[in-house]
């Protein structure tokens, strides 16, 4: 009798089984008969990706800005965007009758009233830092890599828009609450617009309302940040991997690997396991750090006065190097025809970001006018292969750091007891000669890599047991490399430098930048 009863039990759930299959395949049908839903479906299965924990630094941004967008929706149900003065009577007992703006208010309601606001409130903050800080990430490797060059220059400066709008994104962000610090940003960022020349005034009394601080600049971040910026951020988004499903991706150099193709793990269900499981993982990874570290305590700063300035105001690390460049510049002013030229703030804050980003947004194209390579490449570069890309970025970098410490300065003087004025000149010349030091240092140890390599390909790997020939002579063993090894290691050519196509001066600057960029390999 006990083996009828499992007989039933097993086909009628064999039967259910049959049911649901039937099921899903009559959906599929009617979606299919109307939308193009299994041909898409069919190609994002086959779809391969590579299998390098170098390529997950883009995914990372994205499951970060997914958590951004879920948390907040959250904080918009809750936090009111409005500067008008109320007097604080919330459960936070050290503010109470204090006169504060109703944004201000409402972040500390978040914080001490909602359910879970403060632990979703740095939930926000924790993840736009980790989204900043992978784009950026990304980005160098799309650098060192060279996976720029054609046919991914475009969605090379779609990321790179992405980074700067996640800049000002997060700048927005931070400025909402109205607190003393965030306040202090925003007078910062007053003073940065009033020094463009003949428009700075218009521009700040249109950005804040009026006279400082205005009505105006909270409700205007608020829209900034909740609709303008995260709409451009989702469509550029979309754009991006829409073009990296369709110009593949780049993947590393080996033994079956070529520009035709892509090895690496299928969409479903590897790589969606693999990607589900780093989801998940961002968003733990997230949860932890906003329920045991505490970031960006307003109720400790106090609500803004104008009056008003936060010890130890710095901004976040991202905006850092601005600050950095605002504090080393010196303090001068020129008068030009009746008007006033600031040229600190004007230089560090204004020229220097437009600048920099207009050579970041160029620098593919330049490498493609002093090489002539104007083919298409599939394959990443390994850093030490191309030493003086890879010495440009590093000394890039090693600037960044020093203006990174420069926004600290006076918090470095404190802790190191040493003279602001001192530190400030150590700094000053350390963002000319460290990025330097730097590009020699990389550039020499890029070639002793290569070198490295070649004599591995040549020779093998010590083993580290030396033995005796029978002429009395010693000798190191060595282990050869595998055909696979050694596949990896040949197939990198290095292009040779350009010669002159004709005597004009442009052709002969570009053949002397093409020598200095090509002119030092080890093989």
């Amino acid at each position: 009798m006990r083996g009828q009863r499992e007989q039933a039990r097993h086909a009628a759930v064999d039967s259910r089984h049959r049911e649901l299959a039937e099921g899903a395949e009559a959906g599929a049908d009617y979606l299919d008969g109307r939308l193009p839903f299994l041909d898409a479906a069919k190609g994002l299965v086959r779809k391969v990706f590579p299998d390098h924990w170098s390529f997950l630094l883009g995914e990372l941004a994205l499951y970060s800005f997914i958590l951004l967008l879920l948390t907040g929706v959250y904080l918009t149900f809750f936090f009111r965007p409005s500067m008008g003065e109320l007097v604080y009577q919330g459960s936070y007992l050290p503010l109470h009758g204090v006169r504060m703006t109703e944004a201000y208010a409402s972040t500390l309601r978040i914080s001490f009233d909602v359910r879970g606001g403060l632990l979703i409130r740095q939930m926000h903050h924790w993840a736009a830092l980790v989204f900043v800080a992978s784009i950026g990430a990304h980005l160098l490797r799309i650098f060192f890599t060279g996976a720029y060059r054609r046919p991914r220059e475009v969605n090379y400066l779609i990321g790179l828009t992405l980074f700067q709008l996640a800049l000002v994104e997060g700048f927005a962000g931070y400025s909402l609450p109205d607190d003393l610090l965030s306040g202090t940003g925003l007078r910062t960022a007053h003073g940065f617009m009033l020094a463009v020349p003949l428009v700075g005034t218009y521009l700040a009394f249109f950005a804040f309302g009026g006279e400082w601080p205005g009505q105006d600049i909270v409700p205007r971040l608020y829209t900034t940040h909740v609709l303008l910026l995260p709409g451009l951020l989702l469509a550029l988004v979309t754009v991006h991997l829409i073009l990296v499903f369709y110009l593949k991706h780049t993947q590393w150099g080996g033994p079956g690997r070529s520009g035709r193709n892509v090895v690496g793990k299928p969409a479903f269900p590897h790589f969606a396991v693999q990607t589900g499981a780093l989801l998940a993982l961002v968003f733990g990874v997230v949860a932890v750090l906003a329920a045991v570290g505490q970031v960006n305590p307003i109720w400790n700063y106090g609500p803004y006065r104008p009056d008003q300035a936060s010890t130890d105001a710095q901004p976040d690390w991202y905006m850092g190097f601005l600050e950095g460049a605002l504090r080393l510049m010196p303090g001068t002013e020129t008068r030009l025809w009746g008007h006033t030229v600031s040229w600190n703030p004007l230089l560090p804050t204004i020229v220097f970001p437009i600048v920099l980003f207009i050579a970041l947004y160029a620098y593919p194209f330049v490498e493609q006018w002093i090489t002539g390579d104007r083919s298409e490449h599939h394959l990443c570069d390994r850093p030490r292969n191309r030493p003086t890309r890879t010495a440009v970025g590093v000394a890039g970098f090693t600037g960044y750091a020093v203006l990174l410490m420069a926004g600290g300065q006076d918090v470095l003087a404190y802790w190191f007891d040493v003279s602001v004025n001192d530190l400030n000149w150590a700094l000053r010349i350390g963002l000319f000669v460290a990025p330097a030091a730097a590009f020699w240092l990389t550039r020499w140890l890029c070639l002793a890599l290569q070198a490295r390599d070649r004599q591995r390909f040549d020779s093998g790997v010590p083993t580290g047991f030396v033995r005796q020939s029978a002429a009395g002579g010693f000798e190191q063993d060595h282990d050869q490399l595998t055909v696979r090894q050694k596949f990896t290691l040949a197939m990198d050519r290095a292009p040779e430098p350009m010669a002159a196509a004709d005597d004009s001066r442009r052709e002969r600057l570009r053949a002397a930048l093409s020598g200095w960029y090509y002119r030092d390999r080890a093989r």
